[in-house]
C-alpha cells in the first residue's frame, strides 16, 4: 500500500494532492491540484481562527440555501468576485481577429424564445420610458457586412426591471426581440433608455458586499447575443457612459470598448425620419464578429458560470 506521509502544516499540499493520483479524469486531477494548492496557500497566509473558518463555512452554507430553480447565489458570488468575467475573458480571447468586439457575461435575465421581429420594430410593448433608436452594422474582421446574422436583444426598462421580474406588470417579452441582418449587415430597432439596477442583494452575497463597503448596482446597458454561420457567437452588452455606476459595475462587466453614445435628438426632420413623434436618444454601435479558431489560448471549461 502506497503511503503519502503524515499531514503536517509544511507538507499539507503534497499529502492531500498525493491522494488524488488515482483520479480517472486527468483534467479533474489537475484542477484539484491547483485549487488545493491555492486554498492551502491562502489559509497559511490568513491563519484563520477556528471561529473565522466556521463563519466561512456558514457563509457558503447560506449561499447554497439561497439557490433555487430561478436564483443561483453561487453564480452571484462568482460575479461579484470577478470570477465570471475572468472565465469569460479567458474563453473569449480574440487572438488573430484584430478589432473583434469584446464579450461580457450573459446575465441571469436572458429568455429563450423571444419573438423574431421585422427590422426597425419597437421592442417596448408598454410605451413607458424615454424613446431610443438603436442601430449599427454587423461586420467581419475585414470590415465587410455579415448577412443573415441573428441578433437577440434584451434590456431592463426605465425603472431598472426586466419583464421576468415583473410578471403581470410588464407584458411578456417586453423589451426583447430578435432581428436578422440583410446583405448590408445593418440592424435597427426602437427601445427605451435602460436604467441602472441592483443585483439581488437580499442574500449572503449582498451582505458580503455591504460588509466590504460595496454597492450592488449594475450600470445601464443593453444585451446582445449575435450569431451568424461561420462566426463565433458574441454575447455582450453596450453601456451608457454617463451612468453613475459606469466605473463601479458590481459584476465587473464594463469594458471600455463597449461604451456607446446615447445622443439626444430633437430635430423635427430627424424625428420624422426615425418614426418618432418627439425627441429621442440615438445609439449607434457596430459589432465585429470573430471566426472560430482565432481565440488565442482559450481552454475548454467543464461548466458554464452563467
Amino acid at each position: 500500500m502506497e503511503r503519502d506521509g503524515f499531514f503536517t502544516e509544511e507538507d499539507s499540499v503534497q499529502v492531500v494532492t498525493g491522494r488524488n493520483r488515482g483520479a480517472k479524469d486527468e483534467r479533474l486531477r489537475e484542477v484539484m491540484e491547483v485549487i488545493t494548492r491555492k486554498l492551502h496557500e491562502a489559509v497559511k497566509e490568513i491563519e484563520p481562527t477556528q471561529d473565522e473558518w466556521m463563519a466561512a463555512i456558514q457563509f457558503l452554507t447560506a449561499t447554497g440555501h439561497m439557490c433555487n430553480d430561478w436564483r443561483q447565489e453561487f453564480i452571484l458570488l462568482s460575479d461579484v468576485l470577478g470570477v465570471s468575467m475572468l472565465v469569460d475573458a479567458i474563453n473569449h480571447r480574440k487572438g488573430g481577429e484584430v478589432g473583434a468586439s469584446e464579450s461580457t457575461v450573459l446575465g441571469p435575465f436572458f429568455v429563450e424564445g423571444a419573438p423574431e421581429l421585422p427590422m426597425g420594430s419597437d421592442i417596448c410593448k408598454d410605451g413607458k420610458g424615454e424613446p431610443m433608436f438603436v442601430h449599427g452594422r454587423i461586420l467581419n474582421a475585414e470590415g465587410n457586412p455579415v448577412a443573415g446574422a441573428r441578433i437577440d436583444v434584451w434590456q431592463a426598462n426605465d425603472e431598472g426591471f426586466y419583464d421576468v421580474q415583473q410578471k403581470g406588470i410588464q407584458p411578456d417579452f417586453n423589451l426583447r426581440g430578435v432581428f436578422r441582418t440583410g446583405p448590408d449587415g445593418r440592424y435597427w430597432f426602437k427601445g427605451v433608455k435602460p436604467k441602472f439596477y441592483p443585483i439581488p442583494d437580499d442574500g449572503p452575497v449582498g451582505k458580503l458586499l455591504g460588509a466590504l463597503g460595496r454597492h450592488p448596482y449594475r450600470p445601464a446597458h443593453l444585451h446582445y447575443m449575435i450569431e451568424a454561420p461561420g462566426f463565433d457567437t458574441l454575447v455582450t452588452h453596450i453601456f451608457d457612459p454617463a451612468d453613475p455606476y459606469i466605473g463601479s459595475d458590481a459584476v465587473f462587466g464594463v469594458k471600455e470598448s463597449l461604451l456607446a453614445e446615447f445622443r439626444p435628438v430633437d430635430d423635427p426632420s430627424a424625428m420624422e425620419a426615425s418614426g418618432f413623434a418627439g425627441p429621442f436618444l440615438d445609439v449607434e454601435f457596430d459589432f465585429v464578429l470573430s471566426r472560430p479558431g482565432h481565440r488565442d489560448g482559450a481552454t475548454e471549461s467543464t461548466g458554464a458560470l452563467e
